[in-house]
């Protein structure tokens, strides 16, 4: 569908202070003048009582009346519908239905393989498993494993969700509050807050500390179950039970084998831990943990994983050089987006003069020039640069440049 530049330009106007997280949500700027994130109650007073964390309200009310006046919102709106349409006219999604079986028998356990590890072909059975860095065995993303199932209802509570917020439409609130409640809530179906057998090596590992990665769909979750809040569809019972659910997974995090590796690991792994660790306690209502993290992450993270190039050289030793630098990123500032809900101001920390905006600058050469990158990079997708160029816009200014498609993209999904 061809779409008006000019159209395209206004709206990216209007919306420029704003930041936007990885799984397509927004997030403040340094706009003095946009509401607060406060806490464990995120933007739910200037939000109708939406407590989300990511999405502030004031860019998300400008876009709902963009619709009716703007030509590209009211297109990106309509494409949004038709996706909520058909995620409507799906199933629920469980982890109990799954063909293979975890090691502990128990099909409520969450059960993933690892992307990169394929049979060996010169080992009977191909086990153990060898690593092909960069390419995902097909296998992962079948009804063996539960990849696919988390993947499929993360993105559709994040369309419905969205969809309920625009169009006021309760009928998308009620299918995303099923989904929550298949997945989180119903003793049949529910999934144990663990990932205990996540990313499995078979003949290697029944579970791997990266599995704690796959959880990170769960951020879009959060942000869906804050926005269709006022349609009454989860009740308060059911609501004090998906944030114990995302309390007992934190514990799980913090306390499991998998879980303290995980934590340990200084590559992009560990950032996404703690992103997703500052999101999940402030839902959970466990801010002081969100604070923690915050506190620590100049020292813990950017310190250690950042030169003072700006270069990841954990990252840059993938075959995919240039999407694990972003993706680090992307975690980093998903931290920084929560720290401002605890107050602490995590976009301007340095450590040693490393920071966020260095590493960040070491990537702008590259914007809209990924085929110029001049490391390995098995599939280069510049999306992923101008997304995070658009979220630096947000935290530093004008001085990042703004790709103005990626504002309609992340507001209304993709």
């Amino acid at each position: 569908m061809r779409r008006s530049t000019l159209s395209f330009l206004v709206l990216a106007a209007a919306l420029a202070p704003q930041a936007a997280s990885h799984a397509g949500i927004a997030s403040p700027g340094p706009n003095t003048q946009q509401p607060v994130c406060s806490g464990a109650d995120g933007y739910a007073a200037s939000f109708g009582g939406r407590r989300t964390f990511f999405l502030a309200p004031d860019a998300m009310m400008r876009m709902k009346s963009a619709i009716q006046s703007d030509p590209a919102a009211k297109a990106a709106y309509d494409a949004l519908i038709a996706r909520a349409e058909k995620a409507m006219a799906r199933p629920l999604y469980t982890v109990v239905d799954k063909k293979a079986a975890p090691p502990s028998r128990d099909p409520h356990d969450y059960l993933s393989l690892a992307p990169y590890w394929w049979p060996d072909p010169s080992k009977p059975g191909g086990v153990p498993y060898m690593r092909k860095d960069g390419e995902i065995n097909p296998d992962r993303n079948t009804d063996k494993f539960d990849v696919t199932d988390l993947d499929g209802m993360s993105a559709d509570v994040e369309t419905l969700s969205l969809a309920y917020y625009f169009s006021d439409n309760p009928r998308y609130a009620g299918r995303a509050a099923s989904l929550v409640r298949t997945w989180f809530l119903a003793p049949a179906t529910r999934m144990n807050p663990n990932m205990n057998y996540a990313q499995a090596v078979p003949g290697r590992e029944e579970g791997r500390a990266e599995g704690v990665l796959d959880t990170s769909r769960l951020e879009r979750v959060v942000e869906g179950i804050g926005l269709i809040g006022p349609s009454g569809k989860l009740s308060a019972e059911e609501q004090k039970g998906l944030e114990k659910w995302f309390s007992d997974y934190l514990d799980w995090m913090q306390t499991s084998r998998n879980g303290k590796a995980e934590n340990a690991a200084k590559n992009n792994h560990g950032m996404w831990f703690d992103a997703q660790t500052a999101q999940f306690a402030l839902f959970a209502r466990r801010p002081e943990m969100t604070r923690a993290v915050a506190e620590a992450f100049a020292k813990k993270r950017i310190a250690p994983q950042i030169t003072a190039e700006g270069k990841m050289p954990l990252e840059l030793a993938r075959t995919r050089s240039l999407h694990y630098s972003v993706y680090a990123l992307f975690a980093a500032y998903d931290v920084a987006d929560m720290g401002k809900c605890v107050g602490v101001d995590v976009w301007n920390q340095q450590e040693g003069g490393k920071s966020l905006r260095l590493a960040t600058d070491f990537l702008r050469p590259y914007y809209r020039k990924v085929e110029s990158w001049p490391m390995p990079e098995l599939r280069p997708d510049a999306g992923e640069l101008d997304e995070l160029m658009r979220r630096a816009r947000g935290a530093w200014g004008e001085g990042y440049p703004l790709a103005p498609e990626t504002e309609l993209k992340r507001y209304f999904g993709k």
